[in-house]
């Protein structure tokens, strides 16, 4: 099995419009900008697509971390794709890729496609408790003549969202000439060589120096904190960044966290339970202690619980409690060590 880095977020939203759905031709006017919602029966609750959670992730990253590199993005007639150079660009590499070309060999079509699973993985960021958006009327009247009306919507909510992101996989490029497995053509090799990467066997992937796997999985966690992002920001500014966020080593590829918010007559809870239930189960899994990030003055209900959690000696695993930023940073630095060297 491979090592996961997975986590648990929860970003509080108690006046935004993060993710809009844009405009709704079946309302009754006809300049309104909807938010993005899901319907469970009856209830409504609001939601950011995986795709733009993904987007504050990527940019920040490239705001934020000099070394790290964006690749550019080319556009061919109605389909665009990055330079699919993971070597050269650090997303390429973490949030993978599919560039679909081809090229004329005389009178025959070569077919030059590569793609990449992206190892980082994440949900959407969803409602914890059914809300439903509030219409919010403007008006534009600083030019000359008549006012122009407008509504968007907004809500008030705290936002889940799960993550995970593959050790093993950073770093590591197959040629591999099957579907989902031919990450670079063999053109490709000599720059990863050229890199300081090494293959064990013929058909082993091709592993990038240690240092460089590291610092693209530790500065994927380390952009939590400073996160940014998001729609309406000019009116509805919103902090982004996790309030609460659980995170551990994993042996293996599922999330076992996937299921500690609970709803409870309408209101989302972390159910302390369900999260010893799972650290029980998953004893043996863990490879890193469990660690509990909070922010003073969110869920605060929460604080008498989780450290008593921590103070507790006879769980199977460590738990680690303390602000969201000191966990995500503890957890970074162990992260060289959940990360093997080339073979």
């Amino acid at each position: 099995m491979s090592k996961h880095l997975i986590g648990l977020a929860l970003i509080d939203a108690p006046h935004s419009a993060l993710n809009n759905a844009g405009e709704d031709t079946s309302e009754r006017t006809e300049n309104i900008v909807k938010v993005k919602a899901l319907r469970r029966g009856r209830n409504m609750y609001p939601y950011v697509s995986g795709q733009a959670w993904r987007n504050w992730w990527r940019t920040t990253l490239e705001h934020e971390f000099d070394e790290w590199q964006n690749s550019p993005i080319e556009r061919e007639k109605k389909i665009a794709f990055t330079a699919a150079d993971p070597v050269t660009y650090d997303d390429d590499d973490v949030f993978g890729y599919m560039r679909a070309q081809s090229v004329m060999e005389g009178k025959k079509k070569k077919n030059l496609t590569v793609t990449r699973l992206s190892p980082l993985k994440n949900s959407p960021l969803i409602s914890i408790a059914p809300q439903t958006p509030t219409n919010d009327f403007g008006v534009m009247a600083r030019q000359e003549g008549d006012p122009v009306p407008y509504e968007h919507q907004f809500y008030s909510c705290v936002l889940q969202g799960i993550f995970s992101l593959d050790l093993a996989a950073v770093g590591a490029f197959s040629h591999v000439n099957r579907t989902g497995y031919l990450n670079i053509h063999e053109s490709y090799v000599p720059k990863i060589q050229d890199a300081g990467g090494t293959q064990s066997g013929e058909k082993s992937p091709w592993v990038l120096p240690k240092e460089i796997r590291v610092r693209r999985c530790q500065q994927t966690l380390e952009a939590l904190p400073i996160l940014s992002g998001g729609a309406k920001l000019t009116s509805h500014l919103t902090d982004v960044t996790p309030k609460l966020i659980i995170l551990t080593v994993l042996d293996g590829g599922n999330h076992p966290f996937m299921n500690l918010m609970v709803e409870r007559n309408e209101v989302g809870e972390l159910s302390i339970s369900a999260l010893l239930q799972v650290i029980d189960d998953y004893a043996d899994r863990f490879c890193d202690a469990i660690y509990i990030g909070r922010r003073i003055g969110f869920m605060d209900e929460l604080d008498e619980e989780l450290l008593s959690l921590a103070n507790e000696t006879a769980l199977p695993c460590e738990i680690v409690y303390d602000s969201p930023n000191q966990v995500i940073s503890m957890l970074s630095q162990k992260l060289e060590t959940h990360i093997g060297d080339a073979s």
